[in-house]
C-alpha cells in the first residue's frame, strides 16, 4: 500500500517523482512537479499578487461565462504529459498550479483538474517565482503546447504575452501596458489600469 508522506523533508529533493507520487504528499508546503523534479512554491502569495490575481479572474472568467471554454484558478492541478507521451499513461512527471488558465477541450478536465495542455496560462509573478516562471515555465508550456502564456509583471505594471506559433515556438508580443488582449481570444480585452491599481 503506497505511504503518505506527510513531511516534504522525507523526500529526496533531488529524485524523480511522478503525479501518482504527488498525490501521497500531504504536507503543508505547496510544490509543483516539474518533469519529475519538485520545485517548491512560495508559502502564501502576497496580498498585491492576490488582487492582481483575482481582478483578472473576475474579468477571464466573466468573458467565459458564456463560452464553451472554462476558466479555473489556483489551486488547480494542469497535469501535462511529455510531448511524446500518450495522456493515458499514468507516469505523468510535470505538476503545475498556474494562476488562471482557460481549457476549451472538455475532454481533458477531470475530477482531479487537467490532464493536457490549457489554451491560455496566465502566471503572476512574484519574487520568490520570477525565475521558474520565466525560464522553466516558458519552456515547459510552449514544449506542452499550451496555445497562448501570459507573464504578469506586477512591478512593471505591465504583461507580457506569448503566443505559439506554427513551428511551436513562442512568438513575444510588445509588452501589454494600457490593455492586454488575446490573441487566441480576440474579444478578451482587458484594462489593465483597473487590475494593477
Amino acid at each position: 500500500m503506497p505511504t503518505i508522506v506527510t513531511d516534504i523533508n522525507e523526500l529526496d529533493l533531488s529524485g524523480t517523482y511522478t503525479y501518482a507520487d504527488y498525490l501521497l504528499w500531504h504536507f503543508k508546503e505547496r510544490v509543483e512537479l516539474i518533469k519529475g523534479k519538485i520545485f517548491k512554491m512560495s508559502p502564501a502569495p502576497s496580498t498585491r499578487h492576490q488582487q492582481i490575481s483575482a481582478k483578472l479572474h473576475l474579468r477571464i472568467g466573466g468573458y467565459f461565462e458564456n463560452h464553451y471554454c472554462q476558466a479555473f484558478f489556483a489551486p488547480f492541478d494542469v497535469r501535462l504529459p511529455r510531448k511524446d507521451q500518450n495522456v493515458a499513461d499514468q507516469k505523468i512527471y510535470t505538476v503545475v498550479q498556474p494562476d488562471l488558465c482557460v481549457i476549451c477541450d472538455e475532454a481533458k478536465l477531470d475530477e482531479r483538474g487537467c490532464l493536457g495542455a490549457p489554451d491560455l496560462i496566465v502566471e503572476v509573478l512574484s519574487p520568490g517565482n520570477s525565475n521558474t516562471e520565466m525560464h522553466n515555465k516558458f519552456e515547459l508550456y510552449q514544449e506542452s503546447g499550451v496555445r497562448e502564456y501570459w507573464l504578469v509583471e506586477p512591478s512593471q505594471n505591465a504583461v507580457l504575452v506569448y503566443v505559439l506559433d506554427k513551428t511551436g515556438k513562442y512568438v513575444g508580443l510588445q509588452p501589454a501596458v494600457e490593455s492586454v488582449q488575446s490573441s487566441i481570444f480576440p474579444e478578451l480585452k482587458i484594462d489593465l489600469e483597473k487590475i494593477f491599481n
